[in-house]
């Protein structure tokens, strides 16, 4: 399977992980407020892509630190209403961003690798179709999720021996989402 045989068009949705995807993950840490969350390098070209190939793009992040009492929803709130403005500022679009606050211990549904945020997701745009989907993330908790809901998944990753496992829950692996992005483009 190559992904210009996947015929992106405004028909799909994109969702994507948010810590080493989007912005630097802070190693044993966590993003509380928007001075700390740094974009990785090209997401922001990145994000202007895939607005113009998908017709909805959410982001699903476990945020488990609101849980641990670091931070609290409403700093993760403001952290997400700033990423989503610099990203519209730069000609991208973000529809709506999903976090859980749960512990991972917990179990949530909510909880990635559970479905409860794309559940949600498509409540709010029952356009949304998973068959239809793709799951971008750095973990292969994040290949589960999207694997659950029948979606294609992207792994993200710039450690080369990441990118070459070749996991069953992997259909396509890219260093960075620029490259993701640019191998869209590119199939277009």
């Amino acid at each position: 399977m190559s992904l210009s045989s996947l015929q992106i068009d405004k028909e799909w949705s994109l969702f994507l992980d948010r810590d080493g995807v989007l912005n630097e993950r802070i190693v044993d840490g966590y993003v509380t407020r928007w001075e700390e969350f740094n974009f990785l390098p090209d997401v922001l070209e990145a994000m202007k892509v895939f607005d113009e190939l998908f017709g909805r793009i959410v982001v699903v992040s476990n945020q488990q630190g609101i849980g641990k009492e670091i931070m609290t929803e409403g700093d993760v709130v403001k952290v997400h209403e700033k990423l989503e403005e610099q990203v519209k500022k730069n000609g991208g679009r973000i529809d709506s961003i999903y976090f859980s606050p749960h512990l991972a211990k917990e179990g949530n549904i909510m909880r990635k690798p559970n479905v409860g945020m794309a559940l949600k997701a498509r409540r709010d745009f029952p356009e949304i179709r998973f068959r239809l989907s793709v799951m971008a993330g750095d973990k292969l908790s994040d290949m589960v999720f999207g694997r659950r809901l029948g979606m294609k998944t992207v792994f993200i990753s710039d450690n080369i021996r990441d990118l070459r496992k070749g996991h069953k829950l992997i259909d396509f692996a890219f260093p960075d989402l620029q490259a993701f992005a640019s191998h869209l483009n590119q199939s277009h």
